[in-house]
């Protein structure tokens, strides 16, 4: 039996280009590349997130950081409806143990997508806001926006 020992180091040298030239990556082109489904709760809670952006809207900011800040609170409440999906399947014990598992990890990995996307919008929106020049106030509250 053969062990080929250079396809894991090959396999990591493919997985650190890939991540550098998403870093390089615009903000547009990082929306473009990311697709969701939202479920009911997701649709409504972001609906809701609309009326939540005045603030984005009204803060004097470029405006993509303002596209990047309402991406990044979108990702929120979608992250948020899937842990909201999640604690439901976990707490239904009518469902057949395999079919709870097989929609819990589903669910997992949707939750880690979403989760990996939300990281990449705030690097990006990290360097957005080093690249823009932005003063001390404007990154408060470009910051502030964006844990809010």
């Amino acid at each position: 039996m053969h062990i080929e020992s250079s396809r894991p180091l090959n396999n990591l040298a493919r997985s650190v280009q890939r991540q550098a030239s998403a870093a390089e990556r615009t903000p547009e082109a990082l929306r473009q590349g990311l697709r969701v489904s939202l479920s009911e709760l997701g649709r409504s809670l972001s609906a809701k997130a609309g009326e939540k952006n005045r603030d984005i809207d009204e803060s004097g900011l470029p405006d993509s950081i303002k596209q990047l800040l309402k991406m990044i609170r979108e990702l929120k409440a979608q992250i948020a409806a899937k842990e909201a999906e999640l604690k439901a399947l976990m707490a239904d014990r009518n469902l057949d143990p395999e079919a709870r598992r097989l929609k819990v990890e589903a669910l997992q990995s949707e939750l880690a997508m979403l989760n990996g996307a939300w990281a990449s919008a705030n690097a990006s929106l990290i360097t957005q806001m080093h690249e823009q020049g932005l003063g001390d106030e404007q990154m408060l509250t470009a910051t502030s926006l964006a844990i809010a």
